[in-house]
C-alpha cells in the first residue's frame, strides 16, 4: 500500500531548483552598463556623436568650395591611404594620444602614410579632463606625435573634447572648471608648438559641459562635429568652422570630413 509522504521533500527539491534556477539566471544575465564602458584608449573622435546627436543626413553638392578629409585612430588598423587619396581625400589627422596613459600603436602608419601619399595631415589627442591638468596632457601629446613643423604638409594638433565615454558627460566638471581645464591644455600646446591648437567638438556638449563659452574662437580654429545635411548652430564665439566632420560611414574610413575652403585653405593653415 503506498505510503502518503509529508511535502518536506518536495519543498526541499523545489528550494534546490529555486536556487540553481536564480544561479543560472544571473549568468546570463544582460551586462550592466558598467559593464560595457569601453578600455581606456579605445575613445575616437566622434564616439559620442550618434548616440548624443543621432545621424540626419549628409550634406549636399553646393557652391561652396570644400576639401574633402579623413580622421582615423587604431580601431581602424592600417589605412588604405593610396585608396583614399586616389578618392579625393586630401588631408588627415590621426589619433596619437588620449589623457597620458595611451599612445596609437598604428599612429606612425596613419600619420606618416597619409604623409607619404600627399596628404596634409595633422595629429589629434581625446581629451580626459578628470584624469590630469591640460597642461599635462598637453605636453604629453606633444611629445607622442602631436607636435608642429612648418613643412607645409603638418595641421596643428586637435583638441578632442567631446562626451566621456567612460562616465559622466562632462568629466565631473562644471562649466567654469572646463573651460580652465581647455585654457591650460590650450596655453601649454601655444607654448610648446608656435601654434594655436585646433578645438574639436559638439555644439550640444560645448553648450552643456562649457556653459556655451565663446573665448576660444578668435584664435582656436574650429572643427564642428554634427553628421546632418548642413553643421547647424556653432557654439559661441565662432561664425564658421574650419572643418567639419559630417559622417562615421564614409567609404574607406568612416570618418569622413569636410574643410571649409579649396586645397590652398588647407596649405595656409599648415603653414600657420
Amino acid at each position: 500500500m503506498p505510503v502518503h509522504r509529508s511535502g518536506t521533500a518536495r519543498v526541499r527539491r523545489l528550494t534546490v531548483a529555486g536556487a540553481l534556477l536564480a544561479a543560472f539566471s544571473f549568468a546570463f544575465t544582460v551586462p550592466s552598463s558598467a559593464d560595457t564602458t569601453p578600455a581606456r584608449g579605445s575613445a575616437y573622435m566622434g564616439m559620442g556623436v550618434l548616440a548624443h546627436d543621432g545621424r540626419s543626413g549628409t550634406p549636399t553638392t553646393s557652391d561652396a568650395t570644400q576639401t574633402e578629409g579623413v580622421d582615423v585612430a587604431s580601431y581602424q588598423g592600417n589605412v588604405a591611404w593610396s585608396t583614399l587619396w586616389s578618392s579625393g581625400v586630401k588631408w588627415a589627422y590621426t589619433k596619437a594620444t588620449e589623457g597620458t596613459y595611451y599612445t596609437n600603436p598604428y599612429f606612425a602608419q596613419q600619420y606618416n602614410g597619409s604623409y607619404n601619399v600627399g596628404m596634409i595631415r595633422g595629429a589629434y589627442h581625446f581629451a580626459t579632463p578628470d584624469t590630469t591638468s591640460g597642461a599635462t596632457q598637453a605636453n604629453y601629446f606633444v611629445d607622442h606625435g602631436g607636435g608642429w613643423s612648418r613643412d607645409g604638409k603638418t595641421l596643428p594638433g586637435a583638441l578632442d573634447i567631446e562626451w566621456n565615454p567612460y562616465g559622466d558627460a562632462c568629466y565631473g566638471k562644471s562649466a567654469s572648471a572646463m573651460v580652465s581645464w581647455i585654457t591650460d591644455f590650450l596655453n601649454t600646446y601655444k607654448a610648446r608648438t608656435g601654434r594655436d591648437a585646433v578645438i574639436y567638438t559638439a555644439t550640444s556638449w560645448w553648450t552643456q559641459c562649457t556653459g556655451n563659452y565663446g573665448g576660444f574662437a578668435s584664435k582656436n580654429p574650429l572643427w564642428i562635429a554634427r553628421y546632418a545635411s548642413t553643421a547647424g548652430t556653432l557654439p559661441a564665439g565662432w561664425s564658421y568652422y574650419t572643418m567639419w566632420q559630417y559622417t562615421s560611414s564614409g567609404p574607406t574610413v568612416g570618418d569622413h570630413d569636410k574643410f571649409n575652403g579649396a586645397l590652398d585653405r588647407v596649405q595656409a593653415l599648415a603653414n600657420g
